[in-house]
Formats: structure tokens, C-alpha cells, sequence
């Protein structure tokens, strides 16, 4: 998979904050869409805490890390995926969790099928379409053309 395409999409879909804001579900998060947990030293931290550009990019590595760790171990189906599609799945991990994605069942066997069509139907067909609106018309395009 094409990590540099798959980062610049993702900065384009999360954007980019240099410090801690709430995010849609009112939630603590900075950088490209990192949900601050206990773990990290900006838990707690008032919202407008500058982040620094190079603690941005470290999260966002990691986070891009576990994204595509949770789609191949989640979904067999996915090695088999083109470059375009895998991004498609791994921006949906990144963004949803592989909990909330895994919610999306007839998306994952019209993927499986290979039926392209139908699989960027499902994703449109969702509260999470409603919510991310451009985000979903570029990744359902994705899946269902194999492009960008």
C-alpha cells in the first residue's frame, strides 16, 4: 500500500491541528484526528495546548500503524485488495475504529465478493456517511472505481 498517498489523504480528511481541540463527538484530540488518551501527556491538557509539528507527526505515525494492523488482522480478504482499496478500508479504521467498521457487514462481503458497486453503496447507506459527507462520496468513489 502507498503510505505517502494514504497520509495525504488522511491529512486531507482529518485536517491538521497544532494543538488540542474537541473533535465531533466533543472529544480531546490534536493533530490528524488523535484521540488523546490516558496514556499520552497531553491527556488533560486545556483545549488550545499547543502540540508540537514533530509530536503530531509521531502520533500520526502510530496511529496510521494501528489502522492498518487492525484491517489485516480483522478482514482476510484485505492482502487481496488493490493498493486503492486497502486505503479505502484503512482510512475507514482510522477513522471509525475497527470496532464501528466492523459494524459495516454488507460492505464487508460486497468487498469480499468483489462486487465494488454494492460496497460503495453500503458505505453511502450509513449514519456515517451523513456525518463525513465528502469523506465518503471520495472513499465509496474509491472503492467502486479502484482510483482515485
Amino acid at each position: 500500500m502507498d503510505r505517502e498517498l494514504l497520509k495525504n489523504e488522511l491529512v486531507r480528511d482529518e485536517g491538521c491541528v497544532f494543538e488540542v481541540y474537541l473533535d465531533s463527538e466533543e472529544l480531546p484530540t490534536f493533530g490528524i484526528g488523535h484521540l488523546c488518551k490516558p496514556q499520552d501527556p497531553e491527556y488533560g491538557y486545556a483545549v488550545g495546548t499547543k502540540v508540537s509539528p514533530e509530536r503530531v507527526n509521531e502520533c500520526f505515525e502510530k496511529d496510521i500503524d494501528i489502522a492498518v494492523k487492525e484491517a489485516i488482522e480483522k478482514y482476510p480478504f484485505f492482502d487481496d485488495l488493490d493498493d486503492v482499496r486497502q486505503r479505502v478500508y484503512v482510512n475507514m479504521t482510522f477513522n471509525l475504529g475497527s470496532t464501528r467498521l466492523a459494524m459495516f457487514k454488507k460492505m464487508h462481503a460486497a468487498v469480499e465478493a468483489k462486487d465494488w458497486e454494492r460496497a460503495a453503496e453500503e458505505m453511502l447507506d450509513s449514519k456515517w456517511a451523513t456525518q463525513v459527507k465528502g469523506r465518503a462520496d471520495r472513499l465509496a468513489e474509491m472503492m467502486r472505481s479502484g482510483a482515485i
